[in-house]
């Protein structure tokens, strides 16, 4: 096996396998795997812009019974902080992200033991009556199996049923490690690998669009990381051809700070921005069917992700005017409307707004300012 073959298949966009796509990130100079992954971005996404996004991130509760060892979101039930977000809450949140320029909620929240699917329907019908030109990216597969135990259902039912109500894409919240020796020791009370990949199946044949994720950089080893890359790509093959399926992948590292698999374990956080890059570089060249890879600057910071859009690429993400569950591990950055697009442009590239489907959109007036005073 040689790197300079391989990197060749590559360029022809054959699928690598778990061993081969091991063998370039051990064997492979991060200067190569960036050429080669910018060079398929090229050809991928030939406009050249990079896309972002203003949007929302609001949990719907913070009670949560899954007990993963790297969340400092979660409440437990009856605790004395536990909350389910009320109607006008909502209200609050989506006129204040529309003054913005938002479009988008991102809702989620935890694995609470007593709503179940209807709760969902009535709440996202309640969302879009009230606004209708709302879009909400909501929930991830690990909610959806969990709403889905609950109420005895299948994943296809309840992902049908929540469309209906007004669901327009699933997040890939929950992917973590794909692997279920991973997931017994860091979320242990989540869906398992197999199922989070069979919820996105369902997704996929109803053409609900959605997104798929990685957090990395905690137990798992790096041949697991290649699995997941792999079982991901599987499941886009898999999709009906007229369906959105997967329309980006977003990879991140563990956010380590004040976890219990810190406190208890002590794993940290050791990825280095060299480290990432060269996981964003690998995950345009594992995943030759997913169009967009996101740089995650909310977890690696400005310079590292300015730097993963010449290394395979496209999309900034969203400046995210709130967030509070990565953001409660440690995560520090933060971006304005105005300060996404300087570095995107300081990157070499010009900013394009986009919608989840990664539509373009045009900015709208006044933006910066009512960012900026948010």
């Amino acid at each position: 096996m040689k790197t300079a073959e391989l990197l060749g298949r590559v360029s022809k966009f054959e699928f690598l396998t778990v061993e081969e796509g091991l063998f370039l990130y051990n064997n492979a100079s991060t200067a190569e795997l960036m050429f080669t992954a910018n060079e398929l971005r090229k050809i991928q996404v030939p406009h050249g812009k990079v896309t972002w996004q203003i949007d929302r991130n609001v949990n719907t509760t913070n009670v949560c019974i899954a007990n993963c060892k790297f969340c400092n979101f979660f409440r437990r039930p009856g605790h004395e902080d536990s909350y389910i977000t009320d109607i006008e809450t909502y209200k609050q949140k989506i006129e204040e992200t529309f003054r913005y320029g938002g479009d988008q909620l991102l809702l989620q929240g935890g694995h609470h033991p007593d709503l179940g699917l209807q709760f969902y329907v009535d709440l996202f019908k309640q969302l879009k009556e009230l606004y209708p030109d709302l879009k909400l990216h909501s929930l991830g597969p690990p909610e959806i199996a969990h709403i889905a135990k609950l109420d005895k259902l299948s994943h296809t039912e309840v992902l049908s049923a929540l469309k209906e109500a007004g669901l327009d894409s699933l997040p890939g919240a929950g992917a973590e490690i794909l692997n279920d020796r991973v997931r017994r020791l860091i979320s242990k009370g989540k869906c398992g690998g197999k199922e989070w990949l069979d919820v996105m199946r369902a997704a996929h044949q109803l053409n609900l669009p959605s997104s798929a994720t990685m957090m990395f950089g905690h137990v798992e080893t790096l041949e697991e990381r290649f699995e997941h890359l792999v079982w991901i790509r599987e499941v886009q093959a898999e999709k009906p051809a007229d369906a959105y399926g997967f329309v980006a992948f977003i990879p991140w590292p563990f956010q380590d700070d004040g976890t219990l698999l810190r406190k208890v374990r002590g794993i940290t956080n050791n990825v280095s921005g060299n480290e990432y890059i060269r996981m964003i570089a690998l995950s345009r060249i594992m995943l030759p069917n997913i169009k967009n890879i996101q740089a995650s600057w909310l977890t690696v910071g400005k310079q590292v992700a300015q730097l993963c859009l010449q290394a395979g690429a496209n999309d900034f993400g969203s400046i995210m005017i709130e967030e509070n569950v990565v953001s409660a591990a440690g995560a520090p950055h933060r971006f304005t409307a105005k300060g996404i697009q300087d570095a995107i442009i300081e990157a070499g590239f010009e900013p394009q707004l986009r919608n989840q489907k990664y539509q373009w959109r045009e900015l709208p007036a006044q933006l910066e300012e009512q960012v900026i005073n948010y």
